[in-house]
């Protein structure tokens, strides 16, 4: 039966969506105007439950619940505060949330460790285009180069940290101690798979690897009602039947992901040969070998329909990012309290990147999934029920518990 901190934490995540730079969405980039605001109402909260609260140089808010006496170690929970444009209400925000109503169930109860739940400032990387700026500076890896990384408007990242009243200097206090007990994360899956299951919840074992390459296929430009269909060197059309072999691949291989989500025909003109066509490639598995195996057949068959069509083909890597797995004894830890709650155990990898695989190089991390009604996720229609978040929150306290009685022995 839902309790009434399951609603209340669905009421905080569609109340705080309303701070936005567009009206009417939810759109909130890294330190923009909205973030303000998001950082005073939860602020409130947190100091309303006895945690001590800060903003840290990288602008992530972060409250601490101290432990009980002679308690020095500390859990981490957190996720993000900032959005895609035109994003929903959860996304992110439901792990920060989450975290701040699972002190709230604590009541008076202090842990033999503390508690520190994190609003990350950026993980879309909409702003700058460099992603996970928060959980960057928590772990210690976010590089001077990141922060001369310009917006649209030509400020860099340390501008911007600068004009929200915060000092880039200090950064280095942002950093994680390095003897922290881990990392919870919660999250809405972004997917379809525990809702096709009727599950509420899944637990990451890993954050799959991701690789990205941009591709061009150059044919010549020509008259589309003059020129014959053996004399043409079409770009598009040997881009089209390599799209064809992607999906097919990624089809055929267990638990790969495969996408071409952009492709640029020129010149674009309805009765005008494509002479060249510029198409990305986005390729992710939980296993890096399969991954890039599978990059290498694919840039493999790319080049065998040029060759094939009389077409030129250039590839350009743009990522390669490993996959991440979660801390084996913290994944331990959820799945047991996933079972004592009296839900099934359900591991799967995150698809999708996250907060925790970054965090994860600097102290133990994991993660639990909550069901994404629909597989719906960035699109103002995505959504949790009080359901499935109340088995999350009771997932969560079994995992504080367990925590305290392995920390005590």
């Amino acid at each position: 039966m839902p309790s009434e901190t399951a609603r209340e934490v669905i009421a905080w995540c569609r109340r705080l969506a309303e701070s936005s730079e567009e009206p009417g969405f939810t759109t909130r980039s890294f330190l923009s105007e909205p973030v303000r605001g998001v950082h005073a109402q939860l602020s409130g909260w947190m100091q309303r439950l006895g945690m001590v609260v800060h903003v840290d140089a990288a602008g992530n808010l972060r409250g601490v619940l101290p432990a009980a006496a002679n308690g020095s170690k500390r859990l981490f929970i957190g996720s993000h505060l900032d959005t895609v444009p035109r994003a929903g209400a959860f996304d992110g925000i439901l792990g920060v949330v989450m975290g701040i109503a699972l002190v709230e169930r604590l009541g008076a109860k202090r842990l033999p460790y503390a508690v520190e739940v994190v609003g990350f400032s950026d993980e879309e990387g909409v702003r700058f285009g460099v992603p996970f700026i928060g959980s960057r500076a928590l772990a210690g890896s976010l590089s001077a180069e990141a922060l001369e990384r310009r917006d649209a408007s030509g400020r860099t990242v340390a501008d911007a940290i600068r004009a929200f009243g915060l000092d880039p200097n200090n950064l280095a206090a942002a950093r994680a101690e390095a003897d922290a007990l881990g990392y919870l994360e919660f999250h809405i899956e972004q997917g379809p798979v525990l809702d096709q299951l009727g599950l509420p919840l899944g637990i990451v074992t890993a954050i799959a690897g991701q690789s990205r390459v941009n591709l061009v296929f150059t044919g010549d430009a020509n008259h589309a009602g003059t020129t014959p269909m053996n004399a043409r060197r079409d770009a598009l059309a040997g881009a089209a039947e390599w799209i064809g072999a992607v999906e097919q691949l990624a089809q055929n291989t267990p638990g790969l992901v495969a996408t071409v989500g952009r492709i640029d025909a020129h010149p674009g003109a309805t009765n005008v040969i494509a002479g060249t066509c510029r198409a990305s490639l986005d390729v992710r598995h939980a296993d890096d070998g399969t991954r890039a195996t599978s990059v290498k057949r694919l840039i493999e068959s790319a080049r065998e329909i040029a060759r094939r069509r009389s077409l030129e083909i250039t590839s350009e890597p743009q990522l390669d990012q490993g996959s991440v797995p979660m801390n084996p004894a913290l994944v331990g830890m959820l799945e047991r309290s996933v079972a004592r709650a009296g839900h099934a155990v359900h591991r799967m990898t995150s698809g999708a990147g996250h907060d925790a695989m970054v965090v994860a190089a600097h102290m133990p991390a994991t993660m639990l999934f909550v069901r994404s009604p629909g597989g719906i996720s960035h699109h103002p229609s995505e959504s949790v029920t009080e359901g499935d978040v109340e088995a999350a929150l009771t997932v969560g306290l079994g995992f504080l518990d367990e925590l305290s009685r392995e920390h005590r022995g």
